[in-house]
């Protein structure tokens, strides 16, 4: 059994919160937590919806999918205005959500997308290969499928877009944007070589990392192919960087193997140094306006526990949820804790809407 830190910064405005969001946040509550492990009875990267397409300011293509609580059997809930969007990070794509994809499913309004260059959406150009560009495009998916209120649930690189959306379009939280989670993820301060060693040949890091990226970007063709041939070796690096301490299914492993490896090197070395630039601790205020959840896990070897308990110094009224022994993918690892602190989050988020 896992054990987890839950630090509330505001915990009287927190429990006002909860209060007000009533009997309907408990009832549905109540039916997700009888689904939190659904995930585990289906095959990773078998949930899927009709694709439709949002087009982003740049006239790139973003492969997008929603699923209607009706659609699955559910019963329309009374805060069926409420939408919560999931985005993905680095070298993944919206599959990386299968638990919470599961457990949703049927109760509440989601949508999934795939970043730029990432899974099914169309390739980015290299100057477009931003984090700034990355919250425009939430703001665009955000315009495009959300009628009424969202929460938006960021890992990793979408943490990192959810907190460009609250720096470059601040306006939209606290009316359009009623909650947010950041799930290992950072705003600044990063060591960008500790975020490729999951996706290198060869686990190359420290301060070798940039030249190594700008050297293996002219042959990222025969990168690719080191990738899939070193096949036993990368298994091993994606499983000591990408999750912690604890054992986790072998299939758990080639889930996340299998999204890395998708991602051709080219695009890792395009988005590479927007991590090395970003720096947006002083930029948070508007997450500071709605209930944001941070989730980390305390053996997270790329995003490490101390960039969230910085984020969460740094946003007034914020919670912190740190999953002992847990790494990096902590959303498939420990993924009834997450599930759970985020249906805390959707439940303060419906009560947003009434104060």
């Amino acid at each position: 059994m896992s054990i987890k830190g839950r630090i509330f910064g505001t915990v009287v405005g927190a429990a006002g919160l909860a209060a007000a969001a009533g009997a309907v946040g408990i009832a549905r509550q109540s039916r997700i937590i009888g689904k939190r492990d659904a995930g585990e009875k289906v095959e990773f990267g078998s949930l899927h919806s009709p694709a439709r397409v949002v087009v982003a300011d740049d006239s790139l293509d973003l492969h997008v999918e929603i699923d209607e609580p009706q659609d699955f059997g559910g019963v329309a809930p009374a805060d069926g205005d409420l939408t919560i969007v999931f985005v993905h990070g680095y070298c993944l794509n919206l599959d990386c959500w299968h638990f919470q994809r599961a457990a949703y499913r049927g109760e509440v309004r989601t949508v999934f997308f795939d970043q730029r260059s990432h899974g099914r959406s169309a390739r980015s150009s290299e100057e477009h290969s931003t984090i700034e560009q990355l919250g425009s495009d939430l703001r665009r998916v955000i315009e495009d499928t959300v009628p009424g209120r969202c929460v938006v649930v960021g890992h990793s690189m979408g943490g990192m877009s959810v907190i460009a959306l609250a720096h470059e379009h601040a306006d939209l939280f606290g009316d359009k944007v009623v909650g947010a989670a950041l799930v290992s993820t950072t705003a600044g301060g990063l060591d960008p070589g500790r975020i490729l060693f999951p996706v290198l040949p060869l686990g190359l890091g420290g301060r070798f990392m940039g030249r190594a990226v700008r050297t293996l970007t002219i042959g990222h063709r025969a990168v690719d192919i080191a990738r899939s041939w070193g096949r036993a070796v990368a298994d091993v690096i994606t499983d000591r960087y990408a999750f912690g301490t604890d054992p986790v299914p072998a299939a758990m492993v080639e889930f996340v193997f299998s999204m890395l490896n998708a991602t051709p090197f080219a695009v890792v070395a395009e988005f590479y140094p927007a991590f090395a630039t970003l720096d947006k601790f002083d930029h948070l205020e508007a997450l500071g306006r709605v209930p944001t959840s941070i989730i980390c896990g305390t053996e997270d070897k790329i995003t490490s526990v101390g960039h969230s308990r910085k984020l969460h110094s740094r946003i007034p009224g914020s919670s912190l949820l740190e999953c002992e022994g847990a790494g990096h993918m902590v959303l498939l690892e420990h993924h009834k804790e997450v599930t759970a602190e985020l249906d805390d989050l959707i439940s303060l988020a419906q009560g947003q809407g009434t104060r």
